[in-house]
């Protein structure tokens, strides 16, 4: 087992900045070719308590930014306009990239298109829920208006 700092977030293994102990192999073929860590010693130890602390403060600053969107976002029902038969089933359907196109036109927000979360895309006309995950701590759930043209 070998000690390493990480330079970036790795899934499943920690955040940038952090100590943690993996496998000589893992190390050695993986994450140090591609420059997702280093090794550890004192000196590294100090930067990587500088990269905690910027980790940190760009966290909190994401977070915020999150929140203030989430705030505006929760009480507006995004309406999107879709061909629909007589039965309201959508001639094609409304994916994560029609709500954040929908979303941006009608309040100016930007937001990423891999922060919505549908189980599969929207069919039929009616109100839906959609999850959009904003940061880690922020989640909440647009109200999505999908009417016939």
């Amino acid at each position: 087992m070998i000690k390493v700092i990480l330079r970036d977030t790795v899934r499943g293994l920690g955040k940038r900045g952090e100590l943690v102990e993996v496998s000589d192999g893992y190390a050695r073929n993986y994450l140090l070719p591609q420059g997702l860590a280093m090794r550890s010693s004192a000196g590294a130890e100090t930067q990587a308590a500088t990269m905690r602390v910027s980790r940190d403060i760009k966290d909190a600053r994401d977070r915020a930014a999150a929140e203030e969107i989430a705030k505006r976002l929760a009480p507006t029902v995004i309406k999107i306009e879709a061909r629909a038969g007589g039965e309201g089933r959508l001639f094609g359907s409304v994916s994560e990239a029609d709500v954040v196109e929908a979303v941006y036109n009608q309040t100016g927000l930007e937001i990423d298109r891999r922060s919505i979360a549908m189980e599969e895309p929207l069919k039929s006309v009616g109100m839906h829920s959609v999850s959009a995950h904003l940061h880690n701590d922020v989640q909440i759930f647009l109200q999505v208006d999908v009417v016939a043209r």
